[in-house]
């Protein structure tokens, strides 16, 4: 499953991009909506068992959850744990938080 399929996507028509849309001979484009950060109370962290990982160069998400849970689908609960919704929130050296119960993790994350 595609880490996109559950995405919002919103039709970006803004007056802003009028010239490029224009010069592409496009009326429009779509754009996926940036998801919201979501943050937990410390108590929520505290309740969940993990493991400290350090962010490297070309980590991504997906590859993270296919390491600690064995499937790319649940990146975003990475994500969400540590409260950065994109790679691009993380810079080299900064130290995730990777729940080692999947399970436990998704009740808080999908509540």
């Amino acid at each position: 499953m595609s880490r996109y399929n559950r995405r919002i996507k919103l039709r970006n028509d803004s007056e802003q991009y009028r010239t490029v849309l224009e010069d592409r001979g496009v009326k429009g484009i779509i754009q996926y909506a940036t998801p919201e950060k979501v943050a937990y109370e410390d108590e929520v962290y505290d309740s969940i068992d993990y493991i400290s990982y350090t962010w490297k160069y070309g980590d991504m998400y997906w590859r993270l959850s296919t390491r600690f849970f064995g499937d790319p689908q649940y990146w975003y609960v990475i994500a969400a744990f540590n409260e950065k919704p994109t790679e691009s929130h993380n810079k080299v050296g900064d130290v995730l938080k990777i729940p080692t119960s999947l399970a436990d993790a998704l009740q808080v994350v999908r509540e």
